[in-house]
């Protein structure tokens, strides 16, 4: 019976969109606790410089495939498991769909990405030590912001994306 169970389409999408949730979760959570406590110790050249510098870096295909890649099995997984009358873990799904579209995708594409497009702009060796000051000043305090914001965002969504997973998706709501 739960080999069955978990040998549906619908439960290995919800298994994958668990895989690429918790490398975002996860990658969004370890940037938290080392990459912008590291940064924060540099001076304003060398921090502003790395984050050019990582800004280009992320945006490639291993990002890509669990950044979008949970934005599009999230509504996928939700649809898979919907059902009438509504269970439990299609609620779950619901929910940690919409904090992933808002909080995570979101802030994301409306918070911190105008942020890095406009620090790309910027020709650092051409900047004075003042107008670093203020270009770090600008940037460092609401970047952190957004990254917050969606970090947690992105830890509710999987927490109520692995309760769904454990749901059988028996019980109605």
């Amino acid at each position: 019976m739960l080999k069955n169970a978990l040998m549906t389409t619908a439960n290995t999408i919800l298994l994958v969109t668990a895989l690429a949730s918790a490398l975002i979760s996860g990658l969004f959570y370890s940037y938290s606790c080392s990459v912008n406590p590291g940064l924060a110790q540099l001076p304003n050249a060398g921090y502003l410089a790395a984050m050019q510098a990582i800004n280009k870096a992320i945006l490639n295909p291993l990002f890509f495939a669990s950044f979008i890649g949970t934005l599009l099995l999230l509504p996928l997984s939700t649809y898979m498991h919907y059902s009438q009358p509504v269970t439990l873990k299609c609620w779950l799904l619901i929910a940690s769909t919409l904090i992933y579209l808002v909080g995570v995708f979101g802030v994301t594409v409306f918070g911190n990405v105008p942020l890095n497009e406009m620090l790309a702009k910027i020709d650092l060796q051409a900047s004075t030590p003042d107008q670093l000051a203020a270009i770090r000043s600008e940037f460092e305090g609401s970047w952190n912001w957004f990254h917050t914001f969606r970090t947690i965002s992105t830890v509710i969504s999987l927490i109520l994306l692995l309760a769904a997973c454990l749901n059988a998706g028996d019980r109605s709501v």
